[in-house]
């Protein structure tokens, strides 16, 4: 698995034909984003359980000043519940998947620290 097997995208950019998605989609928060209805979103999963909890949500409130706090507590959720990515991690073997979020921060969404773990858990395979 390369980087370009996992991206990540805003589901607003989706709904809207800004943007498509390749392979498998997976919308990779807790709430369902505010103002989407479900019919207008074709996903593979809604994998909400591999969100950040929401007390870590919460906490993080999308400061960028406490971004690297949460990506390491964010990664250490990912580790203590592997079977809430482990439908992501099944679909990369058949090819790329996209992963939604909806924050308008793109550059400190939950789905770029979930990408970042997926590729990390890739490598330890060796």
């Amino acid at each position: 698995m390369t980087g370009d097997d996992v991206e990540i995208m805003r589901v607003y950019d989706v709904v809207h034909g800004r943007a498509t998605p390749r392979g498998a989609t997976f919308l990779v928060d807790r709430l369902w984003p505010r103002g989407v209805r479900k019919d207008s979103l074709s996903l593979d999963d809604w994998t909400r359980d591999a969100a950040p909890s929401t007390e870590l949500r919460e906490w993080f409130n999308h400061d960028p000043a406490r971004w690297e706090e949460f990506r390491r507590a964010y990664h250490t959720e990912l580790d203590q519940k592997p079977d809430a990515w482990r439908p992501i991690r099944e679909a990369l073997r058949s090819g790329p998947v996209t992963l939604l979020f909806a924050t308008s921060d793109a550059e400190h969404s939950n789905a770029v620290v979930l990408r970042e773990h997926l590729l990390e858990h890739d490598a330890d395979k060796g």
